[in-house]
């Protein structure tokens, strides 16, 4: 209590907060796209409900993942060395989830192409066993990004309070966002292929850091940021065209 306390009357303690919970809701925003499109393949009554127990079943393996905080940080000990690179537990775990997206992605990306072969959806077609598929997915790619997510957190600060604190600040804004996110791809097809695309391109980010190629996070976040904003002009376009053809079909 006392050290909580302290924390809370520590002026950099409240600046490592701000600065975990900036990082963790970054972090979180791949995750959103990825549960947005997995959960949109269930039945629209099943959909807020995987979302939110995915969410708040990931929360909780986070919170245990820190009170093993002493084991994760460890991951980091090389294993053994190929490539003239070292491997940890944390680069294995990274590009098994790495591999792991770039195939999700691209199975969904032939269901989008070829919609007829729905034996590609990588989801099962039995609605008994969809959710707990989608759900157990989503703990999958948090698993990936929380063992990150620590290790980096453990680089900025050494108090667990305030690491506790940013988890459970960006998941209940991950929450929050889920549904509205989630809305958004749907009503816009265009969107699901770019944000495929995005998975595409995050999980060979993850292979590459798993690798030792380092590629820095704000260049990846930078380029989804300018993809969007091109998407979203594009959106604003044909809905101006599709306006004027209203308005010319109405004087006819």
């Amino acid at each position: 209590m006392q050290e909580i306390t302290a924390l809370l009357q520590d002026p950099a303690a409240w600046i490592a907060l701000i600065t975990l919970v900036v990082m963790e809701v970054v972090l979180g925003i791949d995750n959103l796209v990825f549960i947005s499109i997995l959960t949109n393949k269930l039945p629209p009554e099943q959909r807020q409900t995987a979302r939110r127990v995915g969410i708040g079943l990931a929360l909780v393996m986070r919170l245990a993942l820190l009170g093993t905080i002493a084991w994760i940080v460890k991951l980091t000990t090389p294993l053994f060395e190929a490539f003239g690179h070292g491997f940890s537990w944390k680069d294995l775990i990274l590009i098994a989830g790495g591999l792991f997206l770039v195939w999700k992605a691209t199975k969904e990306i032939h269901h989008n192409v070829d919609p007829i072969d729905h034996e590609e959806d990588f989801i099962a077609s039995s609605k008994s066993g969809t959710m707990t598929a989608a759900i157990g997915q989503i703990l999958l790619l948090d698993l990936v990004f929380s063992v990150d997510s620590i290790i980096t957190a453990v680089g900025m600060t050494e108090h667990l309070p305030i690491m506790v604190a940013a988890v459970v600040i960006a998941v209940t804004v991950m929450l929050v966002a889920a549904t509205p996110l989630a809305n958004f791809i749907e009503k816009n097809p265009t969107i699901v292929m770019l944000a495929l695309g995005f998975l595409l391109m995050i999980g060979t980010t993850l292979i590459a850091d798993g690798m030792g190629f380092h590629v820095p996070k704000g260049y990846v976040y930078a380029a989804m940021a300018f993809s969007g904003l091109v998407e979203v002009l594009n959106m604003m376009a044909r809905r101006k065209k599709q306006a004027e053809r209203a308005a010319k079909a109405t004087k006819h």
